[in-house]
C-alpha cells in the first residue's frame, strides 16, 4: 500500500542530515532548506528564503487569505540534535508497527511534514483561507533560537502554531530557559603545600551546595498549575590542571528553568545575592557570574484567546484531549509570543522519544496533525 503523502514527506525529511551546525561539525540546515523550498516551488506556492546565518536560511511559504490584514503563522524547525549514542541508523526512515524511526522523526520533522502537507493540500484544493498563512521552516532551534529570532524581526501576526511533539495536546504554557556560567578564581600551589594556595574547586563546592539548598526552596515555593516548580541544574563542572596542583580555577554551567512571570534579570540578581552571602562568610572566595548564554523567558498564552479556543475545539473534533496543557521544555513559541503573537505548541509524537537513542513517531498522530493544521488555517478568522 502506498504511503500517505504526509508520511512520504516525513520519510524524505528524515533522510536528510540536518544536525544543527553547532554539533559534530555538521553543515546544518542548507540541504533540508533547499528541499523544503523546492517542495513549495513544485506546487506553485509562493516561497522565499530568509538568511539567518551564512548558508542557513529559514524558508517561508505564503498563502494569500481573504482578509490580507490578518495573518496566521505555522512554524516548525528543520534542525535536529546530534546522532551520537543512537542505536539505529539515524537517516534511514524505517516504518514498523505504525511508527517511523530516525533522527528528527519525532523532533520535529513529523510536525514539519504535517504543516507542509496541510498548506499544500489547501492550495491544491483551490481554497483561499480566511487569513493570510505563513508557513515558516526555521533553523537553529536546537542551539540558540537564531531562526525564530530572525523570523520575528518586524513580524505581525494574529496567531502562531508551533510544531513540537506534544501528542497533539494544545500547549499554552512552557518553561523558559536561563543558562549562565560561574567562574571561581583561586590561587595555584603545590599539593604538598596546599596552605599556600586557594582551592577553587573547594570554593565551588560551597556554591553548588548553596544552589542545591536554594533549589529545594524553589520546589516548595514556586509552583505553576500546568508546569510545576521552577528548576535549577548544575550541568557542567570544569576545574583544575593536574592532580598535584591546588586548582586555580573552577567553573560551572547552570541551567535554570523559568516559570511564567519570572524575569531573567531578577533571577540572576537572586543568584548573585547567594554568591555575595557566601563571600561574606568566606573572604578568599572570588566568584564571578558571566553574562548569560541563553535567555528565553516562559510562554503562557491565555486559555480564552482565539488561537487556544479554536485549537482545543479542533483537537476534540479529532477525538483527542483538547484541554490546554503545559510542558517543561522550551521552544520557538516563546519568541513569537514576546513579539506579540498569541502562540500555542502542538504536534505529533512524544517528547520522551525526542533526542533519544531510538527516536520514533506514531504515524497515526502525524496524519491527524495534518488534518488539525489544515482545519486550523481553514477556520481561523
Amino acid at each position: 500500500m502506498p504511503l500517505a503523502p504526509v508520511i512520504q514527506t516525513l520519510a524524505e525529511l528524515v533522510r536528510i542530515n540536518s544536525i544543527n551546525a553547532a554539533y559534530e561539525g555538521s553543515p546544518g540546515e542548507r540541504e533540508i532548506a533547499t528541499w523544503v523550498r523546492r517542495f513549495f516551488e513544485q506546487r506553485g506556492i509562493e516561497v522565499r528564503e530568509q538568511e539567518v546565518f551564512p548558508g542557513r536560511p529559514n524558508v517561508i511559504a505564503r498563502l494569500p487569505g481573504r482578509n490580507p490584514a490578518r495573518r496566521v503563522v505555522l512554524e516548525a524547525h528543520m534542525d535536529t540534535v546530534s546522532v551520537k549514542g543512537m542505536t539505529i541508523p539515524p537517516f534511514e526512515p524505517r516504518i514498523e508497527n505504525g511508527r517511523m524511526y530516525g533522527r528528527g522523526s519525532c523532533d520535529t520533522k513529523a510536525g514539519l511534514a504535517a504543516m507542509m502537507q496541510a498548506v499544500a493540500s489547501l492550495h491544491a484544493a483551490g481554497i483561499t483561507p480566511p487569513c493570510e498563512v505563513w508557513f515558516a521552516a526555521t533553523v537553529d532551534e536546537e542551539h540558540s533560537f537564531g531562526g525564530v529570532t530572525k523570523l520575528c524581526e518586524g513580524l505581525r501576526a494574529d496567531a502562531a502554531v508551533v510544531a513540537e511533539p506534544t501528542e497533539l495536546r494544545v500547549v499554552v504554557a512552557s518553561k523558559g530557559i536561563l543558562r549562565w556560567r560561574i567562574v571561581v578564581r583561586g590561587k595555584a600551589a603545590h599539593s604538598a603545600t596546599p596552605h599556600l594556595g586557594i582551592n577553587a574547586i573547594e570554593h565551588m563546592a560551597r556554591i553548588i551546595l548553596a544552589f542545591e539548598t536554594d533549589h529545594q526552596r524553589l520546589a516548595r515555593q514556586q509552583v505553576h498549575p500546568m508546569l510545576g516548580p521552577a528548576t535549577c541544574n548544575v550541568g557542567l563542572v570544569s576545574g583544575g590542571a593536574q592532580i598535584n596542583f591546588v586548582p586555580a580555577t573552577c567553573s560551572i554551567d547552570i541551567d535554570r528553568r523559568l516559570l511564567p512571570g519570572e524575569k531573567a534579570d531578577a533571577v540572576l540578581a537572586h543568584y548573585q545575592g547567594l554568591l555575595d552571602h557566601l563571600k561574606s562568610q568566606h573572604p578568599t572566595l572570588d566568584a564571578v557570574m558571566e553574562p548569560p548564554m541563553i535567555v528565553d523567558e516562559a510562554l503562557e498564552t491565555p486559555t480564552d484567546s482565539a488561537v487556544v479556543q479554536l485549537a482545543s475545539t479542533l483537537v476534540k473534533e479529532l477525538g483527542r484531549d483538547g484541554r490546554p496543557a503545559g510542558v517543561p521544555y522550551g521552544s520557538d513559541a516563546s519568541k513569537l509570543s514576546r513579539q506579540g503573537v498569541p502562540s500555542i505548541i502542538i504536534g505529533p509524537g512524544n517528547i520522551d522519544q525526542a533526542h533519544g537513542a531510538v527516536e520514533f513517531v506514531d504515524l497515526a498522530q502525524v496524519e491527524l496533525a495534518e488534518k488539525f493544521h489544515r482545519n486550523f488555517i481553514e477556520r481561523f478568522e
